[in-house]
């Protein structure tokens, strides 16, 4: 099980003893009549920011892992909450004591994204104003928006610097955005599966998936909070279309082929929807899916994702990096064509001429984007990133500090 570090009031270091499971836990942040001032110039506040700890933070709070996750994930990265629980977190093959990220030597932070909806302030979150969901209303983010919350949750822990900040895809850009923003910060950076932009082709598949959702009569304009039934046709849609980009052509046909769900003869009915097993498949990750995410907080990320261009807003990306203080390990795989190896080595090339520390490998793989969640792919990634950590935690992020492996 993974270890559970809860946190104190903001006056005291926020470590307590370890737990048998893992807790969500919750803090208020960018409190009225301050709030946040997002990057369109709206403001929101109060923003409550559920998030998940592991392991115990040392004395000089020089072993700090902030984990970013992807579009669709949440703070629940490792361990159970209770014993009946069906599934441990997302990456909990990757995260815990003795594993890559080892809780026995690093203290995890995982934290819900703004615009999320497992518990940070997103559009089903209740607006102050109005005493009802925000839905449609919620203010347009950004992946710099987002960043600025991960930096508030730091700042209530008392946390100042991590030793480094890890997430792929989405949390990969969100990765890039804080080394860049707020170096200071950033001891060292993993970025997986991900890229400093997302292609046109990306755009693309976006757009499809909120067509989806808009096209859905039950989604009301996003006005559906109080409605008995959700928007669920549009948004398992969306998941379906997602979710072939996140494989591969070699994956699906490994695991279904052109397999019947049902028998060896065709059915020769057109009202079939679930005829070949790829066809089931697809409808089933999207109907388990409208179980746990909202469709207003669907839109919202999709679109936070479309606008990310690090390049755009820096001239280029080595003007970019020039402004990082962090070393950086990028893994791409090669069978990902959602966030090909070639945007890996474009943020590689950029780095190398800014002049900054990076390391870079391509993994083989058959997964595509997701392989970096696929269990039986982890040892690959445990095998980079394990030995990156521990030489960055021997080295120390503070100027004079030299923290020792156990």
């Amino acid at each position: 099980m993974a270890t559970e570090l809860a946190a104190q009031s903001s006056s005291e270091s926020r470590v307590s003893n370890s737990m048998e499971f893992v807790k969500r836990q919750v803090a208020t942040l960018f409190e009225l009549p301050a709030g946040l001032v997002l990057e369109s110039g709206a403001t929101i506040g109060p923003i409550q920011v559920a998030y998940e700890t592991y392991g115990t933070l040392s004395a000089r709070k020089d072993n700090v892992i902030y984990i970013c996750h992807a579009l669709t994930g949440d703070a629940h990265v490792s361990g159970r909450y209770t014993a009946s629980d069906r599934k441990p977190g997302w990456w909990d093959g990757f995260v815990g004591p003795g594993k890559a990220i080892d809780t026995n030597k690093y203290f995890v932070i995982c934290s819900n994204v703004l615009g999320g909806c497992q518990g940070t302030t997103g559009p089903g979150s209740l607006d102050p104003e109005t005493g009802v969901p925000y839905g449609p209303d919620f203010p347009f983010i950004t992946i710099r928006d987002i960043v600025c919350v991960h930096n508030a949750l730091l700042d209530y822990l008392g946390i100042e610097r991590t030793l480094a900040v890890i997430g792929g895809s989405l949390g990969g850009m969100q990765i890039l955005e804080w080394a860049v923003s707020r170096p200071e910060r950033v001891g060292s950076a993993v970025l997986l599966a991900s890229g400093a932009k997302l292609k046109a082709q990306g755009i693309a598949f976006n757009a499809v998936g909120r067509r989806a959702i808009y096209a859905d009569p039950l989604f009301r304009g996003g006005r559906y909070y109080r409605e008995e039934e959700k928007p669920k046709f549009g948004l398992a849609l969306a998941r379906m279309i997602a979710h072939i980009t996140y494989l591969s052509e070699q994956s699906i046909e490994l695991k279904f082929g052109r397999k019947l769900q049902n028998g060896d003869q065709f059915e020769y009915n057109l009202r079939s929807e679930t005829e070949f097993q790829v066809e089931s498949y697809l409808h089933y990750q999207g109907r388990k899916f409208v179980d746990r995410f909202d469709a207003n907080s669907y839109l919202t990320l999709t679109r936070a994702m479309d606008y990310f261009d690090l390049a755009e807003r820096h001239g280029s990306l080595a003007e970019a990096f020039a402004k990082t203080q962090a070393r950086f390990l990028v893994v791409a795989y090669n069978s990902d064509w959602l966030f090909p190896t070639s945007q890996s080595l474009e943020i590689v090339r950029a780095l190398v001429e800014a002049r900054r520390h990076v390391t870079f490998y391509e993994l083989q793989s058959p997964y595509g984007h997701d392989a970096f969640l696929v269990d039986s792919e982890l040892p690959k990634l445990e095998r980079l990133v394990a030995p990156f950590l521990a030489r960055r935690f021997q080295d120390g992020i503070f100027e004079g500090t030299s923290s020792a492996v156990k």
